[in-house]
């Protein structure tokens, strides 16, 4: 982690387990079945597992557990950035929208620098554990605030237009691809 990484962690302390479980459960609380707040709350935890996965790999198995990861993550980020993350905007949230889409650029670059590290060294076992510590803050937030909001507020077709443009869109890029790293 580079020395700047480190006094930004200083300063912004991750929340805890606890706050994370909450934020969750409020989400759920609002999630409907095969909405889009539902798909994504499914697609955090398979995030959240896969992440889990990579750390308990050993070190010959971490590239091909870190490709999944990745799959996931761009899937995940290419149908919110283009489904929910308007929706945001439109709901007066421009700024968890903006935020958002720095958040996600931020991770895609980080999950490259990782694949230039020995998978078994500790500047990977590093940059692992920051790169995770960002998407469950990003999760957080996610959960805990911005969607909740917009579960509430956005009207019925709003709600519609964003199921339908979140699942098409993750579908278009883990079609093929997702058989790929069938278990």
């Amino acid at each position: 982690m580079s020395i700047l990484d480190q006094a930004i962690a200083a300063i912004t302390p991750p929340e805890s387990e606890q706050d994370r479980r909450e934020a969750t459960a409020k989400a759920e609380a609002l999630a409907r079945p095969g909405d889009w707040l539902s798909q994504i709350l499914g697609h955090h935890r398979e995030i959240e597992a896969q992440f889990e996965r990579l750390r308990a790999a050993a070190p010959s198995e971490r590239m091909a557990e870190q490709k999944r990861l990745g799959l996931l993550l761009t899937a995940h980020s290419i149908a919110e950035e283009v489904s929910v993350y308007p929706a945001l905007a439109a709901d007066h949230q421009v700024g968890h929208a903006e935020l958002a889409y720095q958040e996600q650029s931020a991770a895609k670059m980080e999950l490259g620098l990782l694949e230039r590290l020995d998978p078994a060294s500790q500047d990977y076992h590093d940059k692992l554990e920051h790169i995770r510590g960002a998407v469950l803050h990003h999760v957080y937030s996610e959960e805990g605030t911005w969607y909740p909001k917009l579960a509430e507020s956005a009207g019925p077709a709003d709600q519609q237009r964003v199921t339908a443009r979140y699942a098409e869109e993750y579908a278009r890029y883990m079609g093929r691809e997702n058989q790929l790293f069938a278990r």
